[in-house]
């Protein structure tokens, strides 16, 4: 990176933003933590609470553009909730607004990465799942890092338990923990031309 400033805007959700979190950090200020690079990093969260894919590609490029510099290596983290399912958007118009949002990021010459969306309800699982597949493939046909949130907390204990002790819908402090760690152990700091940190 030499002298340049590292800018990394996250859009995305509540969960971008860390709502729910007693620290009120979120997965986003627990990987901030951990990433040490030099110059050091600036993190920017551009959360919308309850958003969509459709209004979140109509709105982050203006928003991110106002906060990258030519002088910096900007980057793009998508992070990705579960308001599609919520909203009725079919599969397919999910898959098409992240595709659009990378292709427009691609064309910027924006490095990106992807966040998929984590557990919530026992009852959206199966729609979840699908979801997180969906924006997986979208990443991997463009060779994008994605990070799969659904697959490795959908069943585990203390990623349920932080669900249940809370509203059901939104981590804890535990969860958004667990969700820092799957970030930064599928290809982050590669991602980001940085050794990996100490476990």
């Amino acid at each position: 990176m030499g002298e340049l400033s590292l800018r990394l805007a996250v859009i995305g959700d509540e969960l971008a933003a860390g709502a729910g979190d007693p620290k009120g950090i979120g997965w986003v200020g627990r990987v901030a933590a951990r990433t040490h690079a030099q110059p050091t990093a600036m993190f920017l969260t551009l959360a919308v609470p309850g958003e969509t894919t459709t209004a979140l590609a109509g709105r982050w490029e203006d928003e991110a553009a106002r906060r990258f510099s030519p002088e910096a290596d900007n980057r793009l983290i998508v992070a990705l909730g579960r308001a599609d399912i919520a909203a009725g958007l079919s599969l397919a118009r999910s898959r098409l607004n992240l595709a659009n949002i990378l292709d427009v990021a691609d064309a910027q010459r924006v490095p990106t990465f992807v966040v998929g969306p984590p557990p919530g309800h026992a009852d959206d699982g199966a729609q979840i799942a699908e979801l997180s597949g969906a924006y997986a493939d979208v990443a991997a046909r463009r060779r994008v890092p994605f990070v799969d949130m659904y697959t490795p907390l959908a069943t585990h204990e203390q990623w349920l338990g932080d669900l249940a002790a809370g509203d059901g819908v939104l981590p804890g402090q535990a969860g958004y923990g667990m969700m820092a760690w799957l970030v930064l152990h599928t290809g982050w700091h590669l991602w980001l031309g940085l050794p990996e940190s100490p476990a």
